[in-house]
């Protein structure tokens, strides 16, 4: 399998492998059913050996069910793996009530996450929005506070504009922003992708594939319990216009030999030093190709091929936020 290089997260940041393991999927979430849990747990251990050292994950993926994953898989071996932690998010029987970032709950939601890792300390511990409910220097400065206790190690951002990532970065050095971006995703390009480089801020992106659009497996119109359908982009003559888009990556991915879902992966990885691809796995079947997506490179022509067709605003429908 491709040896998989290291990064500094951040402007002289800690060491972490150039691709991620997102382990959302391993829990059931949203009303989706958890995957085999000694799958999952050998997922991430085959990942470990490999070098894939950082591991994605939420209080509130599975209600806690994924931090007590992690926890197992990663027993016995902590010093192997950078441990990565959303909070914020409040749900209820799978249905979304909002955030709660207020201090008191901050510190509350980070003990319950240290008990289910089995841990002492989090890597990066990060609010998974911020919404304006909470004022940011609140939100930030308990993260900071923790940094301080010794509970965190460092800071993280996730889904957030510009502004609020150079305000959250004034209250305490921000290591890592967590964000979506792919090729048919690339409106971070604009304001927020320059912001985290000119603060020397490492990027994690997730959703690659854009919630498999890219994959080339798709096919109109998709069935009606999926849940793609609840974005705009896989609705109707979008995802017709969309699915005709794909063509061209997927033209591309047979004459270079690969899946139209590792040029996808290596699209993102080629934007820049400072950008890991986090890519969601759940079987070691899957770790093969996510590595070999990392070892491929394209052609000046090649890229400016996918630029052109994959332009920002090439995509018909809302993006992976919007619906």
């Amino acid at each position: 399998m491709t040896t998989i290089t290291k990064m500094n997260l951040g402007q002289n940041g800690p060491l972490v492998s150039k691709l991620g393991l997102g382990c959302m999927r391993m829990s059931p979430v949203w009303g989706s059913q958890a995957n085999d849990e000694s799958e999952s747990i050998a997922t991430i251990q085959a990942a470990l050996d490999n070098g894939i050292n950082f591991l994605n994950t939420g209080d509130f993926y599975g209600a806690g069910h994924n931090e007590l994953l992690v926890g197992k898989a990663i027993r016995g071996r902590r010093d192997d793996a950078f441990i990565s932690v959303k909070f914020g998010a409040v749900f209820y029987n799978n249905q979304w009530l909002g955030l709660d970032l207020r201090p008191i709950a901050i510190k509350n939601f980070v003990n319950y996450s240290l008990v289910r890792l089995g841990i002492d300390t989090i890597d990066l511990y990060q609010p998974c929005r911020l919404d304006g409910s909470v004022p940011v220097e609140d939100v930030i400065g308990t993260v900071a506070d923790l940094i301080a206790e010794g509970k965190v190690r460092h800071l993280g951002v996730s889904e957030i504009t510009a502004a609020q990532l150079r305000e959250a970065h004034s209250i305490h050095p921000v290591t890592a922003l967590e964000i979506g971006y792919s090729l048919a995703d690339r409106q971070i390009e604009n304001d927020l992708l320059p912001t985290a480089r000119e603060l020397g801020i490492g990027v994690v992106t997730f959703a690659n594939t854009a919630e498999g659009l890219l994959t080339g497996e798709l096919k109109a119109p998709l069935p009606a319990g999926s849940y793609q359908n609840h974005f705009s982009r896989f609705q109707g003559e979008n995802l017709t216009k969309n699915l005709a888009t794909v063509e061209v990556l997927k033209q591309m991915a047979t004459e270079k030999g690969y899946t139209p879902a590792q040029l996808a992966i290596a699209w993102v990885n080629a934007q820049g030093e400072h950008i890991m691809p986090l890519v969601s796995m759940s079987r070691r079947a899957r770790l093969p190709e996510n590595m070999e997506a990392m070892g491929i490179t394209f052609t000046p022509a090649e890229m400016e091929v996918l630029n052109t067709h994959f332009a920002p605003g090439a995509i018909a429908g809302g993006t992976y936020l919007q619906r």
